[in-house]
Protein backbone atom coordinates (compact mmCIF):
# COMPACT_ATOMS: atom_id res chain seq x y z
CA UNK A 1 0.00 0.00 0.00
CA UNK A 2 1.31 3.85 0.08
CA UNK A 3 2.32 6.02 -2.57
CA UNK A 4 1.91 4.39 -6.34
CA UNK A 5 3.80 7.16 -7.86
CA UNK A 6 4.18 10.91 -7.39
CA UNK A 7 4.75 12.80 -10.88
CA UNK A 8 5.30 16.66 -11.09
CA UNK A 9 3.83 18.03 -14.28
CA UNK A 10 6.81 20.66 -15.49
CA UNK A 11 8.71 22.16 -18.01
CA UNK A 12 10.55 25.71 -18.08
CA UNK A 13 8.51 26.94 -20.34
CA UNK A 14 4.81 28.27 -19.64
CA UNK A 15 1.60 28.07 -21.71
CA UNK A 16 1.94 24.25 -22.24
CA UNK A 17 -0.87 23.25 -20.34
CA UNK A 18 0.29 22.15 -17.01
CA UNK A 19 -2.53 23.20 -15.02
CA UNK A 20 -5.43 21.97 -17.63
CA UNK A 21 -3.39 18.88 -17.39
CA UNK A 22 -2.90 18.22 -14.13
CA UNK A 23 -6.66 18.69 -13.60
CA UNK A 24 -7.79 16.67 -15.95
CA UNK A 25 -5.56 13.84 -15.31
CA UNK A 26 -5.97 14.19 -11.64
CA UNK A 27 -9.63 14.35 -12.11
CA UNK A 28 -10.28 11.48 -14.27
CA UNK A 29 -8.05 9.17 -12.63
CA UNK A 30 -9.99 9.04 -9.87
CA UNK A 31 -13.22 8.59 -11.14
CA UNK A 32 -10.95 5.51 -12.60
CA UNK A 33 -9.26 4.49 -9.47
CA UNK A 34 -12.42 4.63 -6.62
CA UNK A 35 -10.39 2.37 -4.40
CA UNK A 36 -7.27 4.50 -4.41
CA UNK A 37 -6.54 7.94 -2.87
CA UNK A 38 -5.77 10.59 -4.97
CA UNK A 39 -3.84 13.81 -3.99
CA UNK A 40 -2.81 17.37 -6.12
CA UNK A 41 -0.18 19.17 -4.94
CA UNK A 42 -0.62 22.93 -6.44
CA UNK A 43 2.98 24.94 -6.29
CA UNK A 44 2.09 26.98 -8.53
CA UNK A 45 1.70 30.62 -7.20
CA UNK A 46 -1.40 31.23 -10.03
CA UNK A 47 -2.90 28.43 -8.52
CA UNK A 48 -4.89 27.13 -11.48
CA UNK A 49 -4.92 23.98 -10.75
CA UNK A 50 -6.39 24.38 -7.39
CA UNK A 51 -9.13 26.70 -9.06
CA UNK A 52 -10.14 24.60 -11.23
CA UNK A 53 -10.50 21.68 -9.02
CA UNK A 54 -12.55 23.97 -6.55
CA UNK A 55 -15.59 24.54 -8.55
CA UNK A 56 -13.68 26.55 -11.63
CA UNK A 57 -14.22 29.82 -12.14
CA UNK A 58 -15.64 32.46 -9.80
CA UNK A 59 -16.33 29.43 -7.37
CA UNK A 60 -12.55 28.50 -7.20
CA UNK A 61 -11.49 31.72 -6.98
CA UNK A 62 -13.23 32.34 -3.99
CA UNK A 63 -12.53 29.10 -2.34
CA UNK A 64 -9.01 29.88 -2.66
CA UNK A 65 -9.16 33.15 -1.26
CA UNK A 66 -10.67 31.61 1.57
CA UNK A 67 -8.46 28.70 2.76
CA UNK A 68 -5.10 31.62 1.76
CA UNK A 69 -6.70 34.15 4.21
CA UNK A 70 -6.81 31.91 6.98
CA UNK A 71 -4.73 32.79 10.23
CA UNK A 72 -2.83 29.49 9.30
CA UNK A 73 -3.23 29.47 5.74
CA UNK A 74 -5.08 26.14 4.40
CA UNK A 75 -2.50 25.48 1.49
CA UNK A 76 0.84 25.16 0.22
CA UNK A 77 2.23 28.54 2.19
CA UNK A 78 0.02 27.06 5.52
CA UNK A 79 1.92 23.87 5.32
CA UNK A 80 5.22 25.41 3.87
CA UNK A 81 5.81 28.54 6.68
CA UNK A 82 4.48 25.92 9.43
CA UNK A 83 7.14 23.38 8.70
CA UNK A 84 9.86 26.24 8.00
CA UNK A 85 8.61 28.38 11.37
CA UNK A 86 9.22 24.89 13.55
CA UNK A 87 12.70 24.00 12.11
CA UNK A 88 14.26 21.30 10.84
CA UNK A 89 13.97 18.29 13.32
CA UNK A 90 10.98 19.35 14.21
CA UNK A 91 7.62 16.89 14.20
CA UNK A 92 6.08 16.89 10.22
CA UNK A 93 2.34 18.53 11.11
CA UNK A 94 -0.09 16.66 10.35
CA UNK A 95 -1.18 16.63 6.48
CA UNK A 96 -4.86 16.68 6.74
CA UNK A 97 -4.54 20.22 8.68
CA UNK A 98 -3.98 21.31 5.31
CA UNK A 99 -5.09 19.02 2.57
CA UNK A 100 -9.13 19.52 1.55
CA UNK A 101 -11.08 16.96 0.06
CA UNK A 102 -12.26 18.68 -3.29
CA UNK A 103 -15.66 16.83 -3.49
CA UNK A 104 -16.56 19.19 -0.32
CA UNK A 105 -16.16 22.04 -2.61
CA UNK A 106 -16.67 20.77 -5.81
CA UNK A 107 -19.76 17.90 -6.24
CA UNK A 108 -18.57 17.50 -9.61
CA UNK A 109 -15.28 15.93 -8.31
CA UNK A 110 -14.66 12.53 -7.40
CA UNK A 111 -14.87 11.76 -3.56
CA UNK A 112 -11.14 10.38 -2.92
CA UNK A 113 -9.70 13.15 -4.81
CA UNK A 114 -7.62 15.17 -2.49
CA UNK A 115 -5.77 19.01 -2.82
CA UNK A 116 -3.06 20.60 -1.08
CA UNK A 117 -3.93 24.34 -2.19
CA UNK A 118 -2.02 26.47 -4.70
CA UNK A 119 -0.92 30.18 -2.67
CA UNK A 120 -0.62 33.47 -4.50
CA UNK A 121 1.40 34.33 -1.33
CA UNK A 122 3.57 31.09 -2.42
CA UNK A 123 5.77 33.98 -4.57
CA UNK A 124 6.32 36.50 -1.86
CA UNK A 125 7.32 33.80 0.64
CA UNK A 126 9.99 32.66 -1.88
CA UNK A 127 12.72 34.66 -0.49
CA UNK A 128 11.83 33.26 3.03
CA UNK A 129 12.40 29.74 2.01
CA UNK A 130 15.50 30.34 0.12
CA UNK A 131 16.89 32.16 3.10
CA UNK A 132 15.86 28.96 5.11
CA UNK A 133 17.91 26.72 2.22
CA UNK A 134 20.84 28.62 2.76
CA UNK A 135 21.31 28.81 6.18
CA UNK A 136 24.53 28.01 7.38
CA UNK A 137 25.05 24.88 8.73
CA UNK A 138 25.89 24.15 12.38
CA UNK A 139 27.13 21.00 11.56
CA UNK A 140 28.34 18.50 8.92
CA UNK A 141 24.77 16.63 8.93
CA UNK A 142 22.46 19.87 8.96
CA UNK A 143 22.17 20.37 5.45
CA UNK A 144 19.67 22.95 5.87
CA UNK A 145 18.85 23.43 1.57
CA UNK A 146 18.32 19.36 1.54
CA UNK A 147 15.99 19.94 3.91
CA UNK A 148 13.95 22.64 2.47
CA UNK A 149 14.14 20.63 -0.90
CA UNK A 150 13.02 17.39 0.91
CA UNK A 151 9.83 19.70 2.47
CA UNK A 152 6.88 18.33 -0.28
CA UNK A 153 8.92 14.51 -0.51
CA UNK A 154 8.38 14.10 3.09
CA UNK A 155 4.90 15.41 3.25
CA UNK A 156 4.01 13.28 0.78
CA UNK A 157 5.72 10.24 2.83
CA UNK A 158 3.48 11.17 5.78
CA UNK A 159 -0.05 11.38 4.17
CA UNK A 160 0.58 7.77 1.78
CA UNK A 161 1.59 6.15 4.89
CA UNK A 162 -1.78 4.84 5.09
CA UNK A 163 -3.57 1.01 4.33
CA UNK A 164 -4.79 2.94 1.15
CA UNK A 165 -3.24 3.52 -2.14
CA UNK A 166 -2.09 6.94 -3.38
CA UNK A 167 -1.24 8.55 -6.72
CA UNK A 168 -0.10 12.01 -6.61
CA UNK A 169 0.44 15.12 -9.26
CA UNK A 170 2.44 18.15 -8.38
CA UNK A 171 1.69 20.89 -10.28
CA UNK A 172 4.34 23.60 -10.79
CA UNK A 173 5.25 26.92 -12.32
CA UNK A 174 7.62 26.67 -15.52
CA UNK A 175 10.56 29.15 -13.21
CA UNK A 176 12.78 27.44 -12.05
CA UNK A 177 12.30 28.94 -8.82
CA UNK A 178 12.77 27.67 -4.87
CA UNK A 179 9.39 26.52 -5.05
CA UNK A 180 9.46 24.58 -8.42
CA UNK A 181 12.58 23.08 -7.17
CA UNK A 182 10.75 22.33 -3.80
CA UNK A 183 8.47 20.64 -6.48
CA UNK A 184 10.81 18.49 -8.27
CA UNK A 185 12.50 17.22 -5.44
CA UNK A 186 9.47 16.08 -4.02
CA UNK A 187 8.47 14.03 -7.47
CA UNK A 188 9.62 10.72 -8.66
CA UNK A 189 8.69 11.30 -12.37
CA UNK A 190 7.84 14.04 -14.55
CA UNK A 191 5.44 14.61 -16.91
CA UNK A 192 6.59 17.15 -19.45
CA UNK A 193 3.82 19.20 -21.84
CA UNK A 194 5.35 20.43 -25.10
CA UNK A 195 3.82 22.93 -27.65
CA UNK A 196 4.39 21.72 -30.88
CA UNK A 197 6.99 24.50 -31.67
CA UNK A 198 10.76 25.66 -31.66
CA UNK A 199 10.44 27.28 -28.41
CA UNK A 200 9.61 23.75 -27.01
CA UNK A 201 12.74 22.52 -28.27
CA UNK A 202 15.35 24.87 -26.41
CA UNK A 203 13.10 24.51 -23.51
CA UNK A 204 12.94 20.76 -23.28
CA UNK A 205 17.17 21.13 -23.99
CA UNK A 206 17.13 24.12 -20.85
CA UNK A 207 14.75 21.37 -18.78
CA UNK A 208 17.57 18.82 -19.18
CA UNK A 209 20.21 20.97 -18.11
CA UNK A 210 18.75 22.33 -15.43
CA UNK A 211 18.13 18.83 -14.00
CA UNK A 212 21.60 17.65 -14.57
CA UNK A 213 23.23 20.29 -15.85
CA UNK A 214 25.64 21.33 -18.38
CA UNK A 215 28.61 19.28 -19.89
CA UNK A 216 30.93 21.04 -19.32
CA UNK A 217 29.59 23.12 -16.11
CA UNK A 218 29.65 26.59 -16.42
CA UNK A 219 33.17 28.10 -14.93
CA UNK A 220 31.55 30.34 -12.90
CA UNK A 221 27.87 29.08 -11.42
CA UNK A 222 28.48 25.68 -12.08
CA UNK A 223 28.86 24.64 -8.17
CA UNK A 224 25.79 26.38 -7.29
CA UNK A 225 23.41 24.63 -9.43
CA UNK A 226 20.18 22.76 -8.39
CA UNK A 227 21.80 19.90 -10.22
CA UNK A 228 25.20 20.09 -8.54
CA UNK A 229 23.36 20.89 -5.05
CA UNK A 230 20.80 17.46 -5.59
CA UNK A 231 24.19 15.60 -6.55
CA UNK A 232 26.33 16.72 -3.77
CA UNK A 233 23.09 16.06 -1.04
CA UNK A 234 21.74 13.12 -2.35
CA UNK A 235 18.71 14.73 -3.73
CA UNK A 236 17.07 12.20 -6.04
CA UNK A 237 15.93 13.89 -9.59
CA UNK A 238 13.05 12.85 -11.07
CA UNK A 239 12.74 10.79 -14.59
CA UNK A 240 11.14 11.50 -17.20
CA UNK A 241 8.03 9.89 -17.79
CA UNK A 242 5.95 10.90 -20.68
CA UNK A 243 6.09 13.95 -23.08
CA UNK A 244 2.91 14.98 -23.11
CA UNK A 245 1.94 16.95 -27.02
CA UNK A 246 -0.87 19.39 -26.19
CA UNK A 247 -2.03 22.41 -28.12
CA UNK A 248 -1.21 20.21 -31.32
CA UNK A 249 -4.37 21.73 -33.39
CA UNK A 250 -3.26 24.92 -33.32
CA UNK A 251 -0.73 23.80 -36.06
CA UNK A 252 -2.36 22.11 -39.14
CA UNK A 253 -4.12 19.34 -36.99
CA UNK A 254 -3.24 17.15 -34.47
CA UNK A 255 -1.24 14.36 -36.77
CA UNK A 256 0.63 17.12 -38.92
CA UNK A 257 1.57 19.13 -35.72
CA UNK A 258 2.42 15.70 -33.60
CA UNK A 259 5.03 15.25 -36.42
CA UNK A 260 6.20 18.75 -36.33
CA UNK A 261 6.74 17.58 -32.59
CA UNK A 262 8.22 14.33 -33.21
CA UNK A 263 10.58 15.73 -35.97
CA UNK A 264 11.85 19.15 -33.34
CA UNK A 265 11.78 18.37 -30.18
CA UNK A 266 11.62 14.65 -29.74
CA UNK A 267 15.10 14.51 -31.93
CA UNK A 268 16.21 16.60 -29.52
CA UNK A 269 15.03 14.81 -26.39
CA UNK A 270 15.89 11.12 -28.40
CA UNK A 271 19.48 12.73 -28.28
CA UNK A 272 19.28 13.08 -25.03
CA UNK A 273 17.88 9.91 -24.19
CA UNK A 274 20.82 7.84 -26.57
CA UNK A 275 23.36 9.81 -24.70
CA UNK A 276 21.67 9.26 -21.14
CA UNK A 277 18.85 6.69 -20.68
CA UNK A 278 19.20 7.45 -16.77
CA UNK A 279 17.18 10.49 -17.14
CA UNK A 280 14.32 8.67 -18.49
CA UNK A 281 11.93 6.10 -16.42
CA UNK A 282 13.56 2.94 -17.38
CA UNK A 283 12.09 1.12 -20.68
CA UNK A 284 10.22 -2.32 -21.00
CA UNK A 285 11.42 -2.45 -24.58
CA UNK A 286 14.55 -2.01 -26.90
CA UNK A 287 14.41 1.54 -27.65
CA UNK A 288 17.16 2.07 -30.49
CA UNK A 289 15.37 5.14 -33.14
CA UNK A 290 13.84 7.94 -32.59
CA UNK A 291 11.07 6.47 -33.91
CA UNK A 292 10.61 4.09 -31.20
CA UNK A 293 11.68 6.52 -28.77
CA UNK A 294 8.70 8.87 -29.72
CA UNK A 295 6.10 5.72 -29.37
CA UNK A 296 7.21 4.73 -26.26
CA UNK A 297 7.76 8.16 -24.36
CA UNK A 298 5.33 10.28 -25.64
CA UNK A 299 1.26 10.92 -25.95
CA UNK A 300 -0.72 13.70 -27.84
CA UNK A 301 -3.55 15.75 -26.66
CA UNK A 302 -5.78 15.76 -29.52
CA UNK A 303 -8.34 18.25 -29.91
CA UNK A 304 -7.64 19.50 -25.97
CA UNK A 305 -8.38 23.27 -26.35
CA UNK A 306 -12.12 23.51 -26.59
CA UNK A 307 -13.44 20.79 -24.81
CA UNK A 308 -10.89 20.27 -22.55
CA UNK A 309 -10.62 24.17 -21.58
CA UNK A 310 -14.34 24.10 -21.12
CA UNK A 311 -15.02 21.18 -18.89
CA UNK A 312 -12.24 22.47 -16.73
CA UNK A 313 -13.05 26.16 -16.48
CA UNK A 314 -16.62 24.41 -15.05
CA UNK A 315 -14.36 22.29 -12.62
CA UNK A 316 -17.08 18.60 -14.25
CA UNK A 317 -15.04 15.92 -15.51
CA UNK A 318 -14.95 14.83 -18.47
CA UNK A 319 -17.32 11.80 -18.56
CA UNK A 320 -20.11 14.42 -17.18
CA UNK A 321 -20.21 16.55 -20.20
CA UNK A 322 -22.94 16.05 -23.54
CA UNK A 323 -22.80 18.49 -26.41
CA UNK A 324 -24.41 21.62 -26.29
CA UNK A 325 -23.99 25.15 -24.68
CA UNK A 326 -21.80 25.92 -21.54
CA UNK A 327 -21.27 29.14 -19.43
CA UNK A 328 -18.19 30.71 -19.93
CA UNK A 329 -17.76 33.84 -17.56
CA UNK A 330 -20.30 36.21 -20.05
CA UNK A 331 -20.38 33.98 -23.09
CA UNK A 332 -21.86 31.19 -24.23
CA UNK A 333 -19.09 28.25 -25.46
CA UNK A 334 -20.16 25.11 -27.51
CA UNK A 335 -18.63 21.90 -26.79
CA UNK A 336 -18.91 19.36 -29.54
CA UNK A 337 -19.75 15.36 -28.50
CA UNK A 338 -17.13 14.25 -30.73
CA UNK A 339 -14.54 16.60 -29.13
CA UNK A 340 -15.63 16.03 -25.54
CA UNK A 341 -15.04 11.71 -26.62
CA UNK A 342 -11.83 12.97 -28.46
CA UNK A 343 -10.43 14.66 -25.50
CA UNK A 344 -11.53 12.07 -22.75
CA UNK A 345 -10.03 9.42 -25.37
CA UNK A 346 -6.89 11.29 -25.14
CA UNK A 347 -6.33 11.57 -21.42
CA UNK A 348 -7.32 8.21 -21.05
CA UNK A 349 -4.25 6.99 -23.34
CA UNK A 350 -2.41 8.91 -20.93
CA UNK A 351 -3.45 7.24 -17.83
CA UNK A 352 -2.95 4.17 -18.98
CA UNK A 353 0.61 5.08 -19.51
CA UNK A 354 0.93 5.91 -15.85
Amino acid sequence: MGLIHSYALWNNKGGVGKSTITFHLSMRYAELHPEQNVLVIDLCPQANSSMMLLGGGPIGEENIINFCKEATPHSVVGYLSTVITNGRGAELPDPYNFVVNVSDYNKNAPQNLHLLCGDGNLEPMAPAINEAASAKALTPSAQPWKWIQEIIKNFIEKITSSEKEWMVFIDTNPSFSIYTQIAISGAERLLTPINADDSSKTAASAMVALLHGTNPPHPIYGSWTYAKMAEEQGIEVPKIHLLIGNRLTQFKGSATAFKALSDATSTSLYKIYAEHPEYFVEATEDIDSKEKFIEYYSKPLRDFNSAGVVCAHLGRLLSSMKQGYYPVYSENAKVNAEKIKECKNAIDEIIVKL
